[in-house]
């Protein structure tokens, strides 16, 4: 997708600090964390947000679902962590490509439900 940041991540253009890569999904350390460890993981292929999975493009989010405890094994997150994902403008999606926020490293605060 022209002009998306992260697509310019995924192939390469954009440098990016890398924690996990395979050919469908990447996984980097966020610019501005907000707790000690704050890595983002999005898949390869653009997909705007949440509002666009769909069967044909579903299984690349199992995909992340099922790599997110070996990535979050390799940051050392053993005592728990968080995962967000915002959804357009009212849920603050500031990246118009899909993605999930891994945080943690310290005790979070606040329930999120």
């Amino acid at each position: 997708m022209d002009n998306c940041v992260f697509c310019g991540i995924a192939n390469g253009t954009i440098p990016s600090k890398k924690v996990y890569e395979d050919d469908k999904i990447l996984a980097f350390y966020d610019l501005e964390p907000q707790a000690p460890v704050h890595v983002l993981v999005i898949p390869v292929q653009h997909i705007s947000c949440a509002d666009e999975v769909n069967e044909s493009n579903s299984g690349v989010i199992a995909h992340i679902f099922a790599k997110i405890p070996e990535i979050t094994k390799s940051l050392g997150l053993t005592e728990g962590y968080r995962i967000v994902t915002n959804c357009g403008k009212h849920g603050c999606q500031s990246v118009m490509h899909l993605h999930f926020h891994i945080v943690g490293g310290k005790q979070l605060g606040g329930r999120m439900v």
